[in-house]
């Protein structure tokens, strides 16, 4: 179902997923990929909504945002960058407000969770967002290209406000993010005492959940790690 709710005083528009089960449930946001809200994402709002979760697949580019073709990556990343990331994390806030209040989840613990553009808006917000009881970041980026107005922190030095529990999955042959971004979000979150666990795979690359993107997809991975978002989520949002 599409809904509709108020960010800044634009509207901003998204996917509500809900099974007919009786009661309130808890609900979880997606954050979509840096090509926007795609079939995949409604795809993930159908399994979320049958594992009992009420899911909420937000549009970032309601404004009419237009990342490019994937033949021109160098002028996708241009745009990744000039993104801003203040005014997505309010769109973020917006959205676990309206979700809270819909009458699937009246109150009950929402999580997040983001791809790609979407993981790194994933660590953000569950350091800068409230509202939000579990976090799962699939392939985020920790490091932003450069820091300024428009990304003016990483998502790794965010990690230190860090506000519920996070499960982050990588894939050790990702070409855009190193496995020292990886070990220093480790070694961090183990300093620290953070409530972060990390899952590297082997043999996995970028957008290894994706299944529309076959030359990235990697099954196993894939499976192990929706088996661990939704057992994640089913244990800190059930509580």
């Amino acid at each position: 179902m599409k809904v509709a709710f108020a960010s800044g005083g634009d509207s901003i528009s998204a996917a509500l997923y809900a099974t007919a089960a009786d009661g309130p449930r808890p609900g979880v946001i997606i954050v979509h990929d840096v090509w926007g809200l795609h079939e995949p994402y409604h795809a993930i709002g159908n399994r979320l909504a049958d594992a009992g979760f009420v899911a909420l697949a937000l549009d970032l580019y309601a404004r009419g945002e237009k990342p490019g073709s994937p033949a021109d990556m160098p002028g996708v990343m241009k745009f990744l960058h000039q993104l801003p990331d203040r005014r997505v994390l309010q769109d973020i806030q917006a959205a676990i407000d309206f979700l809270s209040a819909r009458p699937e989840v009246a109150g009950r613990k929402l999580g997040l969770t983001g791809f790609c553009m979407g993981g790194k808006y994933a660590f953000l917000a569950a350091c800068r967002c409230r509202g939000l009881s579990a976090v799962v970041p699939w392939y985020g980026m920790l490091h932003a290209a450069a820091l300024d107005d428009a990304n003016p922190e990483h998502a790794l030095d965010a990690i230190d406000a860090l506000t519920c529990p996070l499960l982050a999955l990588f894939g050790a042959e990702d070409a855009l993010i190193p496995t020292s971004d990886v070990e220093a979000l480790r070694a961090r979150a183990q300093v620290l005492g953070l409530p972060v666990e990390t899952v590297l795979y082997t043999g996995a690359g970028h957008a290894f959940a994706n299944e529309s993107r076959p030359e990235a997809y990697r099954a196993e991975a894939a499976t192990d790690g929706w088996r661990r978002t939704l057992a994640f989520f089913a244990r800190e949002l059930e509580k």
